[in-house]
Protein backbone atom coordinates (compact mmCIF):
# COMPACT_ATOMS: atom_id res chain seq x y z
CA UNK A 1 0.00 0.00 0.00
CA UNK A 2 1.36 3.40 -0.93
CA UNK A 3 2.18 5.27 2.27
CA UNK A 4 1.51 8.63 0.64
CA UNK A 5 -1.89 8.03 -0.89
CA UNK A 6 -3.24 4.63 0.14
CA UNK A 7 -4.13 3.73 -3.44
CA UNK A 8 -2.90 0.16 -3.33
CA UNK A 9 -0.03 0.76 -5.75
CA UNK A 10 3.67 0.88 -4.95
CA UNK A 11 4.94 4.10 -6.55
CA UNK A 12 8.64 3.42 -6.61
CA UNK A 13 8.94 3.47 -2.80
CA UNK A 14 11.40 1.11 -1.12
CA UNK A 15 8.72 -1.50 -0.47
CA UNK A 16 9.83 -5.08 -1.05
CA UNK A 17 8.24 -8.50 -1.06
CA UNK A 18 10.09 -11.72 -0.19
CA UNK A 19 9.65 -14.64 -2.55
CA UNK A 20 10.54 -18.12 -1.29
CA UNK A 21 12.94 -19.65 -3.80
CA UNK A 22 12.82 -23.15 -2.26
CA UNK A 23 14.16 -25.20 0.66
CA UNK A 24 17.68 -26.58 0.40
CA UNK A 25 19.52 -29.20 2.50
CA UNK A 26 23.19 -29.14 3.47
CA UNK A 27 25.51 -31.05 5.81
CA UNK A 28 27.56 -29.39 8.50
CA UNK A 29 31.16 -30.26 9.37
CA UNK A 30 29.97 -33.22 11.46
CA UNK A 31 27.81 -34.63 8.65
CA UNK A 32 24.48 -33.56 10.13
CA UNK A 33 21.76 -32.45 7.72
CA UNK A 34 20.32 -28.98 8.06
CA UNK A 35 18.04 -26.96 5.81
CA UNK A 36 17.55 -23.32 4.89
CA UNK A 37 15.52 -21.32 2.42
CA UNK A 38 16.92 -18.87 -0.12
CA UNK A 39 14.88 -15.67 -0.16
CA UNK A 40 14.78 -13.38 -3.19
CA UNK A 41 13.82 -9.75 -2.57
CA UNK A 42 11.88 -8.05 -5.38
CA UNK A 43 11.06 -4.30 -5.36
CA UNK A 44 7.35 -4.25 -6.17
CA UNK A 45 7.35 -0.55 -7.03
CA UNK A 46 9.79 -1.24 -9.85
CA UNK A 47 7.59 -4.02 -11.23
CA UNK A 48 4.41 -1.91 -11.12
CA UNK A 49 6.02 1.04 -12.87
CA UNK A 50 7.73 -1.19 -15.43
CA UNK A 51 4.37 -2.67 -16.45
CA UNK A 52 2.86 0.82 -16.60
CA UNK A 53 5.73 2.12 -18.72
CA UNK A 54 5.30 -0.74 -21.18
CA UNK A 55 1.63 0.15 -21.65
CA UNK A 56 2.51 3.85 -21.86
CA UNK A 57 4.79 3.10 -24.81
CA UNK A 58 1.92 1.27 -26.50
CA UNK A 59 -0.30 4.32 -25.92
CA UNK A 60 2.43 6.56 -27.29
CA UNK A 61 2.66 4.51 -30.47
CA UNK A 62 -1.13 4.81 -30.88
CA UNK A 63 -0.84 8.60 -30.63
CA UNK A 64 2.22 8.85 -32.86
CA UNK A 65 0.70 6.72 -35.60
CA UNK A 66 -2.34 9.02 -35.72
CA UNK A 67 -0.51 12.33 -35.39
CA UNK A 68 -2.07 13.11 -31.99
CA UNK A 69 -0.32 15.27 -29.39
CA UNK A 70 -1.16 14.59 -25.75
CA UNK A 71 -0.99 16.68 -22.59
CA UNK A 72 -1.48 15.43 -19.04
CA UNK A 73 -2.96 18.05 -16.69
CA UNK A 74 -2.00 17.51 -13.03
CA UNK A 75 -2.97 19.61 -10.01
CA UNK A 76 -4.60 19.65 -6.60
CA UNK A 77 -8.38 19.26 -6.41
CA UNK A 78 -10.09 22.60 -6.92
CA UNK A 79 -7.31 24.26 -8.88
CA UNK A 80 -9.64 25.07 -11.77
CA UNK A 81 -8.74 22.32 -14.27
CA UNK A 82 -12.31 21.75 -15.42
CA UNK A 83 -13.18 25.45 -15.74
CA UNK A 84 -9.99 25.97 -17.73
CA UNK A 85 -10.82 23.05 -20.01
CA UNK A 86 -14.33 24.36 -20.70
CA UNK A 87 -12.84 27.60 -22.01
CA UNK A 88 -9.96 25.79 -23.72
CA UNK A 89 -12.27 23.49 -25.70
CA UNK A 90 -14.35 26.43 -26.90
CA UNK A 91 -11.25 28.29 -28.09
CA UNK A 92 -9.74 25.20 -29.73
CA UNK A 93 -13.00 24.73 -31.64
CA UNK A 94 -12.75 28.33 -32.86
CA UNK A 95 -9.20 27.60 -34.01
CA UNK A 96 -10.42 24.42 -35.77
CA UNK A 97 -8.11 22.18 -33.75
CA UNK A 98 -9.93 18.85 -33.24
CA UNK A 99 -9.56 17.85 -29.57
CA UNK A 100 -10.66 15.09 -27.23
CA UNK A 101 -10.60 14.82 -23.44
CA UNK A 102 -10.12 11.92 -21.01
CA UNK A 103 -11.13 12.78 -17.45
CA UNK A 104 -9.93 10.88 -14.39
CA UNK A 105 -11.94 11.03 -11.16
CA UNK A 106 -12.49 8.63 -8.30
CA UNK A 107 -16.27 8.55 -8.71
CA UNK A 108 -18.97 10.19 -10.81
CA UNK A 109 -18.97 12.12 -14.09
CA UNK A 110 -19.48 15.68 -12.87
CA UNK A 111 -16.41 17.10 -14.61
CA UNK A 112 -17.04 15.21 -17.85
CA UNK A 113 -20.65 16.42 -17.93
CA UNK A 114 -19.49 20.02 -17.56
CA UNK A 115 -17.16 19.71 -20.55
CA UNK A 116 -19.54 17.90 -22.89
CA UNK A 117 -21.12 20.22 -25.42
CA UNK A 118 -17.98 22.36 -25.73
CA UNK A 119 -16.87 20.95 -29.07
CA UNK A 120 -14.92 17.82 -28.12
CA UNK A 121 -15.43 14.15 -27.31
CA UNK A 122 -15.17 13.72 -23.51
CA UNK A 123 -14.62 10.33 -21.86
CA UNK A 124 -14.76 9.68 -18.12
CA UNK A 125 -12.59 7.11 -16.32
CA UNK A 126 -13.54 6.35 -12.71
CA UNK A 127 -10.49 5.18 -10.74
CA UNK A 128 -12.45 4.46 -7.53
CA UNK A 129 -10.06 4.28 -4.56
CA UNK A 130 -6.94 5.01 -6.58
CA UNK A 131 -5.37 8.47 -6.67
CA UNK A 132 -4.22 8.64 -10.30
CA UNK A 133 -4.80 7.40 -13.80
CA UNK A 134 -2.52 4.68 -15.12
CA UNK A 135 -1.51 3.82 -18.66
CA UNK A 136 -3.67 0.69 -18.84
CA UNK A 137 -6.82 2.63 -17.95
CA UNK A 138 -6.09 5.17 -20.66
CA UNK A 139 -5.17 2.50 -23.19
CA UNK A 140 -8.42 0.63 -22.58
CA UNK A 141 -10.56 3.56 -23.80
CA UNK A 142 -8.45 5.03 -26.59
CA UNK A 143 -10.30 3.60 -29.58
CA UNK A 144 -13.63 5.00 -28.32
CA UNK A 145 -12.29 8.15 -26.65
CA UNK A 146 -10.23 9.54 -29.52
CA UNK A 147 -12.19 10.08 -32.75
CA UNK A 148 -10.49 9.89 -36.12
CA UNK A 149 -8.91 13.22 -37.00
CA UNK A 150 -8.18 14.26 -33.40
CA UNK A 151 -5.07 16.44 -33.18
CA UNK A 152 -4.93 17.06 -29.43
CA UNK A 153 -5.84 14.78 -26.52
CA UNK A 154 -6.12 16.42 -23.12
CA UNK A 155 -5.98 14.13 -20.10
CA UNK A 156 -7.38 15.66 -16.91
CA UNK A 157 -5.76 13.54 -14.22
CA UNK A 158 -7.15 12.86 -10.75
CA UNK A 159 -6.67 15.81 -8.41
CA UNK A 160 -3.40 15.00 -6.63
CA UNK A 161 0.07 16.56 -6.67
CA UNK A 162 2.00 13.35 -5.92
CA UNK A 163 0.71 10.06 -7.31
CA UNK A 164 -0.05 11.02 -10.94
CA UNK A 165 3.51 12.22 -11.50
CA UNK A 166 5.00 8.71 -11.34
CA UNK A 167 2.69 7.20 -13.95
CA UNK A 168 3.52 7.85 -17.60
CA UNK A 169 0.32 7.71 -19.68
CA UNK A 170 2.01 8.09 -23.06
CA UNK A 171 1.70 11.88 -23.05
CA UNK A 172 4.00 14.39 -24.74
CA UNK A 173 3.84 16.96 -21.95
CA UNK A 174 2.92 17.17 -18.29
CA UNK A 175 1.20 20.44 -17.39
CA UNK A 176 1.03 21.59 -13.77
CA UNK A 177 -1.76 23.83 -12.51
CA UNK A 178 -1.30 25.93 -9.40
CA UNK A 179 -4.14 28.18 -8.25
CA UNK A 180 -3.56 31.41 -6.35
CA UNK A 181 -5.58 30.25 -3.28
CA UNK A 182 -3.06 27.43 -2.78
CA UNK A 183 -0.32 29.90 -1.92
CA UNK A 184 3.20 30.39 -3.19
CA UNK A 185 5.00 27.49 -1.48
CA UNK A 186 3.47 24.49 -3.28
CA UNK A 187 6.35 24.08 -5.76
CA UNK A 188 8.79 23.70 -2.87
CA UNK A 189 6.53 21.33 -0.92
CA UNK A 190 5.67 19.13 -3.93
CA UNK A 191 8.70 19.49 -6.21
CA UNK A 192 8.20 16.26 -8.17
CA UNK A 193 5.42 17.62 -10.35
CA UNK A 194 6.95 21.05 -10.92
CA UNK A 195 10.32 19.54 -11.81
CA UNK A 196 8.86 17.65 -14.79
CA UNK A 197 6.19 20.12 -15.94
CA UNK A 198 6.74 21.67 -19.35
CA UNK A 199 4.25 24.42 -18.45
CA UNK A 200 3.03 25.70 -15.08
CA UNK A 201 -0.37 27.34 -15.37
CA UNK A 202 -1.05 29.79 -12.55
CA UNK A 203 -4.84 29.72 -12.33
CA UNK A 204 -7.55 31.84 -10.69
CA UNK A 205 -5.53 34.98 -11.29
CA UNK A 206 -8.73 37.00 -10.77
CA UNK A 207 -8.35 36.21 -7.05
CA UNK A 208 -4.68 37.18 -6.77
CA UNK A 209 -5.22 40.72 -5.54
CA UNK A 210 -7.81 39.96 -2.88
CA UNK A 211 -5.69 37.07 -1.60
CA UNK A 212 -2.56 39.28 -1.53
CA UNK A 213 -0.87 36.55 -3.54
CA UNK A 214 2.85 37.15 -4.05
CA UNK A 215 3.53 36.76 -7.78
CA UNK A 216 7.29 37.23 -7.55
CA UNK A 217 7.69 34.68 -4.76
CA UNK A 218 5.56 32.10 -6.50
CA UNK A 219 7.45 32.41 -9.79
CA UNK A 220 10.76 32.32 -7.93
CA UNK A 221 9.77 29.08 -6.20
CA UNK A 222 8.72 27.45 -9.48
CA UNK A 223 11.98 28.40 -11.17
CA UNK A 224 14.03 27.10 -8.22
CA UNK A 225 12.61 23.68 -8.96
CA UNK A 226 12.48 23.94 -12.76
CA UNK A 227 14.40 26.83 -14.37
CA UNK A 228 13.11 25.79 -17.82
CA UNK A 229 9.41 25.84 -16.91
CA UNK A 230 7.14 28.01 -19.04
CA UNK A 231 4.88 29.96 -16.65
CA UNK A 232 1.50 31.22 -17.85
CA UNK A 233 -1.00 33.18 -15.76
CA UNK A 234 -4.66 32.58 -16.55
CA UNK A 235 -8.14 33.35 -15.30
CA UNK A 236 -10.91 31.18 -16.71
CA UNK A 237 -13.59 33.52 -15.36
CA UNK A 238 -12.18 36.63 -17.03
CA UNK A 239 -10.37 35.01 -19.94
CA UNK A 240 -7.07 36.55 -18.90
CA UNK A 241 -4.02 34.81 -20.37
CA UNK A 242 -6.00 32.26 -22.36
CA UNK A 243 -4.61 33.55 -25.64
CA UNK A 244 -1.06 32.57 -24.67
CA UNK A 245 -2.29 29.16 -23.49
CA UNK A 246 -4.10 28.46 -26.76
CA UNK A 247 -1.06 29.63 -28.72
CA UNK A 248 1.06 27.11 -26.80
CA UNK A 249 -1.39 24.33 -27.73
CA UNK A 250 -1.51 25.43 -31.37
CA UNK A 251 2.28 25.28 -31.58
CA UNK A 252 2.28 21.86 -29.94
CA UNK A 253 -0.07 20.44 -32.57
CA UNK A 254 1.78 21.85 -35.59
Amino acid sequence: MCKNCGCGHHHGHDSHHDHDAGEHFHRDADGNLYSHRHVKTVPLGTAVLAANDEQAESNRKFFHDRGIRVINLISSPGSGKTALLERTLELLAEERIPAAVIVGDQYGEADAERMRGHGAKVTQIQVHDSCHLNAAQVGAVLHDAVPEGTKLLIIENVGNLVCPVAFDLGEDRKIALLSTPEGEEKPLKYPGLFAVADVVLLTKMDLAEVLEWNRELCRENILKINPAAKILEVSSRRGTGLGAWIEYLKNLTK
